[in-house]
């Protein structure tokens, strides 16, 4: 049963708006799957944030129209979830990659990426919107409303059961561009609140008050514009800052080896790929070479004619780089983690200036399901292992977030390897230990598969360069492996080399040589990548970097429960 509805505003819109209120059952679930597929254009790597004014705008009228029927809390977390599944399905289809790697241990649990994880995080989404319709109003105050509910489903989703902050809102705006600025005021949270408002205020044009209310209609639409205005001009006169160098030097390699060779083509084989690289451009006393995670499926740290040959080539430079390792647990048993070692030409005697160990783990890929599942270890059996190859039982978490900091050696810097990239709070928290100088972020985008994953991972990594005012060097396996300044601002991206020339990034290093031209030639899978540039210097603290910038996301949520508020009508 519904009430009756009748649009009023903006004459041309009012068909629109009753189209969407009127929709029921599964006509209602389709074009709200429908609306949140459309969403997933908003993200990288196509950055049309526009598209989520039709998205959001559709889902509010649909929640209009939901909020008149008598099972009102059903049918607004029907709409909420369906969006969701939509919106989570499309934007997130690629964690269904990782599952083909090894079809036939895994294909079994597909359903797990495609069905599971989208209708699981969707649940967030459609209980938010059950609460936001609590305090629906035929009224502009739905909109803030509707900003306030979906962003705090977006902080829920970012922290629980460890979280999933994938794809916020606010990082459809492309990373070192104006808009992006914002988060080094507010964070990415901070950001979300905002385009969710921008994006929706437009639903306020109709309503259905018989009262005119012209100007209050036109309020939110017109606040958003400004705001837009505003954020864009200072964000583009904050960006006139060129940035400032310095004198280090970073070398990017990867081998880009496909995930699916990298048990048949073996370490030996990644492992002398990375050495050859190293070969070509001996480098200068001081530069630092970064691999990516894991990049090559050994023990390295605990293999010392690895570290022989390693060391053999390094000279002077400084190599950090990803592996896995394994020590004696508590139990007497081996506990395996996944690290980011520093390492100089002393590493075969000494061993590793540094290790910083993950502690933030992916689900199914480091933490076989029988440690996410309750009561799991009761039916480990029917369960996936972990996927990653050094260790089917899992990783063991690290210690948290920290700067690596050896003077003399390197920069202090935020070490994060993939996963955490993710997290604002990893940047932030190391950051308030030890201000760090620049971020080491590395990945092993290749789970990912050819999709827009590495896009979405890449963007979204270059938040935290925005956030802290730190520049990020980041090496990604198969992904995109690049130098960003603290402005978000790509400064040099690492160019396939074929073989046959040298990358055409300006910047990038021309590292072939002939022994390197004939063993690139061996592999003609592999997408071999590589850059040297110069590290950027750090900007000064940022607001959302202080102690002040949580303070601030928590004081806009208050502000918008506010103006709900003042313009609420029922």
């Amino acid at each position: 049963m519904t009430t009756d509805i009748r649009s009023h505003g903006f004459t041309a819109l009012g068909p629109l708006h009753e189209g969407f209120a009127r929709l029921t059952g599964l006509k209602a679930a389709g074009v709200a799957i429908l609306l949140g597929a459309f969403s997933a254009v908003a993200f990288a790597p196509f950055h049309v944030s526009a598209v989520l004014i039709i998205s959001f705008t559709g889902l509010v009228w649909m929640l209009d129209g939901a909020r008149g029927q008598r099972n009102w809390g059903r049918a607004t977390f029907m709409r909420g979830w369906a969006f969701g599944v939509g919106y989570f399905l499309v934007s997130m289809h690629w964690t269904a990659a990782p599952f083909l790697i090894d079809p036939a241990k895994h294909i079994w649990f597909i359903w797990m990426p495609l069905v599971l994880l989208p209708a699981g995080m969707a649940l967030i989404w459609g209980a938010f919107m059950a609460m936001a319709a609590a305090f629906w109003s035929a009224s502009p105050s739905r909109v803030f409303i509707f900003a306030v509910f979906f962003t705090l489903a977006e902080f829920v989703r970012g922290h629980l059961f460890g979280g999933f902050p994938w794809n916020l809102a606010g990082t459809t705006w492309m990373p070192g561009g104006a808009v992006s600025q914002l988060a080094s005021l507010i964070g990415v949270y901070g950001l979300t609140l905002l385009t969710v408002f921008v994006m929706a205020a437009f639903a306020a044009l109709v309503d259905t008050r018989d009262a005119r209310g012209l100007v209050l209609r036109v309020m939110p639409a017109a606040v958003a514009l400004i705001g837009f205005a505003l954020a864009w001009s200072w964000g583009g006169q904050r960006l006139t800052t060129p940035a400032q160098m310095t004198t280090q030097t970073v070398t990017l390699l990867d081998a880009g080896v496909p995930q699916t060779d990298i048990a048949t083509a073996g370490p030996a084989a990644i492992f002398q790929r990375y050495l050859t690289l190293m070969k070509a451009d001996p480098g200068k006393p001081g530069d630092i070479v970064i691999w990516p995670e894991g990049a090559v499926p050994a023990y390295l740290l605990q293999d010392p004619y690895a570290m022989d040959d390693i060391t053999a080539v390094l000279g002077d430079r400084v190599l950090i780089f990803g592996t896995a390792r394994y020590q004696i647990g508590a139990k007497g048993k081996d506990e395996y983690f996944n690290t980011l070692a520093m390492i100089d030409q002393t590493a075969n005697r000494a061993g590793p200036i540094a290790i910083y160990d993950k502690h933030r783990l992916v689900p199914f890929g480091e933490l076989p399901a029988s440690r996410i599942i309750p009561f799991g270890e009761a039916i480990a059996g029917i369960l996936p292992p972990a996927m990653q190859q050094m260790a089917s039982d899992g990783f063991h978490p690290g210690a948290g977030p920290a700067v690596i900091d050896y003077v003399g050696v390197a920069p202090p810097f935020v070490a994060m390897i993939c996963y955490e990239g993710l997290f604002p709070e990893v940047a932030r928290q190391a950051n308030m230990m030890a201000r760090a100088d620049w971020m080491v972020l590395i990945s092993e985008d290749g789970w990912f598969g050819p999709s827009m994953g590495p896009a979405q991972h890449y963007a979204q990594n270059r938040y935290r360069a925005i956030e802290s005012g730190v520049p990020m060097a980041r090496v990604a396996s198969r992904g995109v492996s690049a130098i960003v300044d603290p402005m978000g601002r790509e400064i040099v991206r690492a160019a396939a080399m074929d073989g046959t020339s040298a990358p055409a990034t300006p910047g990038s290093a021309a590292l072939l040589s002939g022994e390197l031209t004939t063993e690139l030639a061996t592999r003609p899978g592999w997408k071999t990548k590589a850059a040297k540039g110069t590290l950027p210097a750090p900007l000064a603290r940022t607001l959302y970097q202080t102690r002040a910038g949580s303070v601030l996301f928590w004081a806009g949520m208050a502000i918008f429960i506010l103006l709900a508020f003042v313009t609420w009508r029922r």
